[in-house]
């Protein structure tokens, strides 16, 4: 293997903790974010640790600038065996409140990025008989309350990387979908609603996970050379799944209970 990654949304967080993971076994890596200064302190930490690569501004909502990382990939690079579709952005609000901007504001990075990410891709992943890995969440699986479009996107990327894994495998490429739970990032940065309470409940879910991104990338590192499909990093999500996979009543009701005590935690009249 070549041992060449692309990477979006790598300046921080989850993005940034899979270089790490990659560069410790000696990686090329393509680190690609829209904060060149966050991206280029996770170059110089990739170097620290073994890693090598280079730097690019993307906006993954601009077809044109993946496509020409994907081009930068293929002449320093020469090709690329592994594209991680990681960038997203964090949003919450009830239905009712939530925007069309709201929602074409999220669909355009957590879902048509992504999209995007894979078309941009797909070519030199074809060459390579390489790996897709797309970041999702556990909100594709569980649809929590007061996040109907942050919902929506990661089920469709749960969706789009079903329909390729299947169209993808005659090719020889793999295909891997990451479902993480809320974990330690900077996630919160980029959040956007309706409702300020929002973003703080959101806030405490985060820094009450378990696990923090470092050990998220290791489970995915683990999820791939496994050769899974759907990688689950929190135990707890696993727990959740079986559950719904068994029992999707019980869930709805867990879920409705969640959404009455977060409108009287907003409104406790």
């Amino acid at each position: 293997m070549h041992k060449r990654m692309m990477i979006t949304g790598a300046g921080s967080g989850l993005g940034r903790e899979i270089a790490l993971r990659w560069a410790r076994e000696g990686w090329r890596l393509a680190l690609a974010d829209i904060d060149q200064d966050s991206v280029r302190q996770t170059l110089r930490q990739v170097r620290e640790v073994g890693g090598d690569g280079f730097v690019q501004h993307c906006d993954v909502r601009d077809y044109s600038q993946l496509t020409a990382l994907a081009q930068r990939c293929e002449a320093e690079l020469g090709g690329i065996d592994i594209a991680v579709n990681n960038a997203g952005v964090a949003s919450g609000g009830f239905f009712a409140e939530l925007s069309l901007e709201d929602w074409d504001w999220q669909l355009s990075i957590n879902l048509m990025g992504v999209v995007k990410g894979c078309k941009a891709f797909l070519p030199l992943l074809e060459r390579s008989r390489g790996r897709l890995v797309n970041i999702a969440s556990m909100a594709a699986l569980m649809q929590g309350p007061g996040m109907s479009n942050y919902n929506v996107a990661k089920a469709g990327v749960l969706a789009l990387s079903e329909s390729l894994l299947v169209e993808l495998r005659p090719l020889q490429v793999a295909v891997h979908v990451v479902c993480p739970s809320f974990f330690q990032t900077n996630l919160l940065s980029s959040f956007r609603g309706p409702d300020p309470a929002m973003k703080d409940q959101v806030g405490k879910l985060l820094q009450s996970s378990p696990i923090d991104a470092a050990e998220v990338a290791q489970c995915i590192h683990a999820g791939i050379e496994a050769g899974d499909f759907l990688i689950l990093p929190h135990e707890a999500g696993r727990a959740a799944w079986q559950v719904k996979c068994q029992a999707p009543e019980r869930i709805y009701s867990e879920m409705t209970e969640m959404a009455v005590k977060m409108r009287a935690r907003r409104d406790p009249r």
